[in-house]
């Protein structure tokens, strides 16, 4: 089992700064592809950036590449995402999760989620 809890969630005005931390705890390792999504009020859950983590080869959703960036500490077995820019579309609840299914964009493919983080980005 893996436990996954994200923070760093909150309110920002269009063009801020938010950084998102997950800590992961548990059966742990370098097998598993840590990844983010987000879902919007009557929208389904949807990728936002994935990282290896053995590798750390990162993957993005094209809708944040440039403005998006996922990182991990793996001596704290902790995943970041620093979202720039952000922009009223941005706002949803988003949640971290670990997989070691070769597909990296699919909600399927993770086995482990968090409980969710509130973004929401104002005009």
């Amino acid at each position: 089992q893996v436990q996954l809890v994200e923070s760093g969630g909150g309110l920002v005005q269009a063009g801020g700064s938010l950084r998102l931390s997950c800590a992961a705890s548990g059966r742990t390792g370098s097998r598993y592809r840590m990844g983010w999504f987000r879902q919007a009020p009557g929208k389904e859950r949807e990728f936002v950036a994935a990282i290896s983590w053995s590798s750390g080869i990162t993957y993005y959703a094209d809708s944040v590449k440039g403005r998006f960036t996922i990182s991990r500490d793996n001596a704290k077995n902790t995943v970041y995402l620093q979202m720039n820019s952000l922009k009223p579309e941005d706002t949803a609840v988003y949640y971290c999760a670990a997989g070691s299914q070769p597909t990296i964009t699919v909600v399927a493919a993770y086995d482990y989620w968090g409980q969710g983080t509130h973004v929401t980005v104002s005009s």
